[in-house]
């Protein structure tokens, strides 16, 4: 990200973008290089650019993209954790209680939740996340260690991994949580509701005298439905799935057809 923590300059909006499906096409594993190219011209045209993903950011295997992206901010976890510049704005754990009684509940029921901290992954039923990973990938390398092991680790959201019914049934289990499917159906995000990346980019704007007139984001799947909906301009991605591009104010090219570029280029945000 960039390091600049200046609370004097202007911007004159704001576009939040999220990672998966949006910035990341996941037929390459690259960053659509027409995508940076338009987030640099937002820059250069002073408007905040913000990374708003259900990932953890500084993880491995996120972080070289945070790097070639280097947004001004972000919304990541799923507004659990807001940062601008090297600045902290948010940061919320998973209530530890509620997370012992998650992980016994998917202990006993077989559903495979847990997530990734230091290259080391705690998840019940692990053998389903090794599915997932073959099913998805065609490989796994992951290093296992009890689950709960989470409760004396920071803890701001989970990853499920299975179908719509198991997550269906872990939503029904624990109202207090939004369970949100990934746009391919293969999992879900897991954090507490009172959070969401609508609100992150709210704390944002406000924290930076940002008109909420001027603001744009761009999504795919279900976790983004609150920020398109909140925002002035909401915009979906062309491969993004129905439920999203119904609620859309916009639906541009898919992300292998440079639709970041061609949606900012349509509303006049970059040249």
């Amino acid at each position: 990200m960039t390091e600049d923590c200046n609370y004097h300059k202007t911007y004159q909006g704001l576009v939040a973008f999220d990672l998966d499906h949006t910035l990341l096409d996941h037929k390459t594993w690259q960053i659509t290089p027409s995508a940076l190219d338009a987030i640099r011209k937002l820059q250069e045209k002073h408007y905040l650019t913000v990374i708003a993903s259900g990932r953890n950011m500084h993880a491995p295997y996120s972080v070289e993209y945070l790097n070639q992206v280097k947004p001004d901010a972000l919304v990541h976890m799923n507004g659990t954790r807001v940062e601008y510049g090297t600045e902290v704005l948010q940061d919320h754990r998973m209530d530890v209680g509620l997370l012992k009684r998650v992980l016994e509940f998917c202990e006993g029921h077989g559903l495979a939740v847990g997530m990734q901290i230091d290259e080391v992954d705690y998840f019940t039923w692990p053998d389903q996340v090794v599915k997932h990973d073959m099913d998805y990938w065609g490989s796994s390398e992951r290093n296992f260690d009890a689950p709960e092991k989470l409760l004396e680790l920071p803890v701001r959201a989970l990853a499920y991994c299975g179908d719509k019914a198991g997550a269906d049934e872990l939503a029904g289990a624990f109202p207090e949580l939004s369970v949100l499917m990934f746009s391919k159906d293969t999992g879900a995000d897991v954090f507490e509701k009172g959070f969401s990346k609508a609100d992150g980019l709210h704390l944002l704007a406000e924290k930076l005298g940002i008109d909420w007139q001027r603001t744009y984001a761009f999504g795919d799947s279900h976790n983004d439905r609150s920020m398109l909906e909140a925002v002035s301009c909401g915009i979906a991605m062309g491969n993004a799935v129905p439920e999203i591009k119904e609620i859309a104010d916009y639906v541009t090219d898919a992300i292998d057809q440079d639709g970041i570029y061609h949606a900012l280029i349509h509303f006049g945000l970059i040249s």
